[in-house]
């Protein structure tokens, strides 16, 4: 069944992981995308494996048709923008300057397509003194204060989430705001161009409660918590560990009657949610001596049954074997033409009439290159040509 994007084409000549997997996205739910590389090296995530599909390519460049062009000939500048000709989206995430030098700025694709939705996802933006900088995910997590939440609660220390959260919390917002930009080309007619600069969006990510002592401006910052007094919802079980907390009273009470511990009841430290939270080390120190006298099972179902929030904490090869996971139908198996099975989420957001799904596998490099060319008239001979050129 087609998916709520079908009829919709993005060129995207992005890499790595911001730009590929906010494609995916697009692509998972009908987007006829079309993934530009460069031939020979393809996208650079291509090169952790002798293969050229990596777990992580096949994750975040399933749903892709692979074209491979060289972009840095007039040639293959000139078959992005036949590309072009036919969309209705164009992601870049080169840094600022790039791609006015190769002549695929806005500008110019938008004398081509002048409806076109152009997209530019950037480390910090197109001005500032960081614009010439490199980027990666560490560098966004150091100056977004992802890693200053993280901070050590003994030493201090600040530290690296070990996920690349910056790259995706980019993905997931560009993949809103173009489908955004979608919709209101719909109503007005009018294409646009979508700017995403990483820090931006992961800022924006941190601000809600990572930055909360920072939003009401009269507030004074130097009276705030350090973020390593953040409680760590985690408590070691006789077998493992668990996360559990409350927030409402009504909470609060099942919690104490699933620990035994009335006593905590009374103790005017612990009596509002405000009390608690002002009181969090102590009262967490006390419930860890607590949880740590009986086993994961028996703390999650004498939770369960007060209805107090509370999980087990999974290993990464316990996730998929989880007995809600298994009830979502989350994780799916397929066999992919160049590395055989492969398991990968789902699409997360389920449509009742146009649904998301994994389309195509993630493509060789240049897989696609001779059958999107074709559509665009080009012929055998001229094909033959520009791979004899080096274009394709």
């Amino acid at each position: 069944m087609p998916g709520p994007l079908d009829g919709y084409r993005v060129v995207d000549v992005t890499q790595m992981l911001s730009g590929p997997m906010a494609t995916m996205i697009l692509g998972d739910q009908g987007a006829d995308v079309i993934k530009v590389e460069p031939p020979k090296s393809g996208d650079l995530t291509r090169a952790f494996s002798k293969s050229g599909i990596t777990g992580t390519f096949a994750m975040i460049n399933r749903s892709k048709r692979s074209v491979a062009i060289n972009l840095k000939t007039a040639a293959g500048v000139k078959l992005i923008k036949q590309l072009v000709s036919q969309a209705d989206v164009f992601v870049q995430n080169f840094r600022p300057g790039t791609v006015e030098r190769m002549g695929i700025d806005e500008e110019a694709l938008r004398a081509i397509k002048p409806d076109l939705i152009y997209v530019s996802i950037s480390g910090f933006g197109e001005s500032g003194p960081y614009i010439k900088k490199r980027v990666y995910d560490p560098v966004i997590q150091a100056l977004s204060g992802l890693t200053d939440v993280q901070r050590d609660r003994d030493t201090g220390k600040p530290h690296m989430m070990r996920l690349v959260i910056p790259d995706k919390v980019t993905s997931l917002t560009a993949a809103q705001a173009i489908t955004a930009a979608l919709l209101s080309r719909e109503r007005t007619g009018k294409g646009q161009h979508v700017r995403l600069a990483m820090l931006d969006a992961v800022v924006s990510f941190v601000w809600p409660e990572g930055m909360a002592d920072q939003t009401i401006v009269k507030n004074n910052p130097q009276n705030s918590s350090d973020p390593e007094q953040r409680p760590e919802l985690i408590f070691e079980t006789t077998d493992g560990f668990i996360t559990t907390g409350a927030m409402s009273n009504k909470e609060w009470d099942g919690l104490v009657r699933a620990l035994e511990q009335p006593q905590w009841l009374e103790d005017p430290r612990f009596q509002t949610p405000a009390d608690r939270m002002k009181h969090a080390s102590h009262r967490l120190e006390l419930m860890s001596q607590v949880i740590r006298t009986r086993s994961t099972d028996e703390w999650i179902s004498r939770l369960d049954a007060e209805e107090v929030p509370c999980a087990p904490v999974l290993r990464r090869d316990e996730v998929r074997h989880n007995e809600q996971v298994i009830a979502n139908n989350l994780i799916v198996e397929s066999d992919h033409p160049h590395v055989g099975r492969t398991r990968m989420p789902r699409p997360p957001a389920r449509f009742t009439e146009t649904p998301a799904e994994l389309r195509l596998h993630a493509p060789a490099l240049g897989e696609h290159t001779e059958s999107v060319l074709k559509e665009l008239g080009i012929t055998p001979a001229e094909l033959e040509q520009l791979e004899a050129d080096d274009i394709i």
